[in-house]
């Protein structure tokens, strides 16, 4: 859990030709329930399937069509909202957002702009270096995603897939609490981590199921503190708002973008408009993609063919009680069951395969020395291989069966690393690769003390300047090593030089 002696990261600060400005951050993250039926539809939510081929009547806006809520994406934002501690409003209702898209046949979008199904939370966002962000989240509603227009199939014609469209969307909307572009990326990480743990969103980034609209304004140093006090927006500057970033990366790139944008036109005496635009990574600039009437795009008026959404407290009390361990408690316990420090917990816990993996490697051994090999060998491994934890050639089992030869003196570390390799590309059993391909450690003292007197034998002037300068000691090591093959207990054979040098 994170240390609460931790600081506040400081504002991104960019220096304009008049003033240093500062940024105000606050994102809207829509993200895909993870259900294999759509929120109003019993039509599938498989990716990647042939165009219009997942579309159900009410999808397409057949008339006399009616919308059937579906519970298990009431579950699964109820279950977001507890994961983001907080608050689950029993009673919620949809709208109608009404907006002329061709990929969007009802004309509108069934959402929750005013009655939400989730209220205040919060996302702990670690920066690094003793420093860590509290995001706070404004609300979490639920809405229909639209579909997807086609341009570049045809020089002459636009095609509409409509598989997307009534698929179901939890949009988190934060306040303005993010600081800079760093810190809008780190964010959006942890929330895509807590969501992942949760099982709600899968967060594929790529495939449109999780993506960000960014809303950005500037302010001169001191007025972001006037806003916190009084919550009084007229103390920040004009947002504009970024839409669907799907690039941890071209977020950043954006945030700075539309920041340096916006203070030109304000130091040179204009006024910013608040507007949605697009970031264009090619050219590096943001340009105009709508204007905003009011801070409003759309018009809304409840939905008249769905009735407010009713839940009990004992229902919303069942889904709390099946929570899984979320990122930082488990964390916290990393870092206290096994003794890890706080960088190799966080890169144990960023994914839940990987969390796992860890935990069963570790049971019952010391937990440092498993960090390490599930990190630095495991993890150097599979990146090499391009493959994901997931599908790792080595088990828990036969990684935690490695560092159970270590410990019981059977191999050293050298040996251990070229059994992790045989196991890795074999799949073989790592005591029975030691075993059967003659790796197992020299403990035979008498062995080793032979080996030790031949090489200091054979080497009387180097015995002699050792003597002299007892660090030389290591080249009789090295020696040694080398004549056992690498297989004499590093241990014995350092105690053994040391003892024949001395005497």
């Amino acid at each position: 859990m994170l240390d609460l002696t931790e600081d506040t990261p400081k504002p991104k600060i960019i220096a304009g030709a008049k003033h240093d400005w500062e940024l105000v951050i606050g994102m809207e993250v829509h993200a895909q329930i993870s259900s294999n039926a759509k929120l109003f539809s019993g039509a599938s939510t498989t990716f990647g399937a042939e165009p219009n081929s997942n579309v159900a009547f009410v999808d397409a806006a057949m008339p006399g069509m009616l919308p059937v809520i579906n519970k298990y994406c009431v579950e699964q934002a109820v279950r977001t909202g507890l994961g983001l501690k907080a608050q689950i409003n029993l009673n919620s209702a949809f709208d109608r957002k009404n907006y002329f898209y061709p990929d969007l046949p009802q004309g509108y979008q069934i959402s929750q702009l005013y009655h939400p199904i989730v209220g205040e939370g919060e996302v702990l966002v670690e920066m690094g270096n003793g420093t860590a962000r509290l995001v706070r989240i404004e609300r979490i509603h639920m809405e229909q995603d639209a579909g997807k227009s086609i341009h570049d199939m045809d020089p002459n014609m636009s095609f509409v897939d409509l598989n997307r469209t009534g698929v179901a969307l939890m949009e988190i909307v934060s306040r303005p609490d993010i600081r800079g572009p760093e810190e809008a990326a780190a964010y959006l990480t942890k929330l895509r981590q807590i969501l992942r743990y949760l099982g709600t969103c899968n967060g594929d980034m790529q495939s449109g199921a999780m993506r960000a609209d960014v809303n950005v304004s500037i302010c001169l140093p001191g007025q972001y503190e006037k806003y916190q006090a009084t919550q009084d927006f007229s103390h920040l500057g004009t947002r504009c708002e970024i839409k669907n970033m799907n690039s941890m990366r071209f977020i950043q790139q954006a945030i700075e973008v539309e920041a340096r944008r916006q203070i030109a036109i304000v130091e040179s005496g204009g006024k910013v408009d608040q507007e949605t635009r697009l970031y264009d990574p090619d050219k590096g600039e943001t340009r105009s993609m709508r204007s905003k009437e009011e801070a409003h795009d759309y018009r809304y008026f409840p939905d008249p063919d769905l009735l407010p959404l009713e839940i009990e407290q004992a229902w919303v009390d069942n889904i709390a009680a099946t929570l899984p361990e979320l990122p930082d408690a488990k964390k916290s316990r990393f870092i206290k069951d096994f003794s890890l420090t706080d960088y190799d917990a966080s890169v144990l816990t960023a994914e839940t395969d990987t969390a796992i993996y860890f935990e069963e490697v570790a049971a019952g051994r010391d937990g440092k020395q498993a960090a390490n090999w599930v990190i630095n060998e495991l993890f150097g491994r599979l990146k090499k291989d391009d493959r994901d934890i997931t599908v790792s050639p080595v088990t828990p089992a036969q990684l935690g069966g490695i560092i159970d030869l270590i410990a019981k003196g059977d191999i050293s570390g050298k040996i251990a690393k070229d059994v992790f390799e045989v196991s890795y590309t074999t799949g073989r059993d790592p005591a029975e690769i030691v075993e059967t391909e003659g790796m197992k450690q020299v403990t035979d003292t008498g062995a080793i003390e032979a080996a030790v007197d031949d090489i200091i034998a054979a080497n009387p002037a180097q015995v002699a300047k050792a003597k002299e300068n007892p660090k030389l000691a290591g080249w009789f090591v090295g020696q040694v090593m080398k004549a056992t093959g690498g297989k004499a207990n590093p241990k014995a054979v350092n105690e053994l030089v040391a003892k024949k040098l001395n005497s």
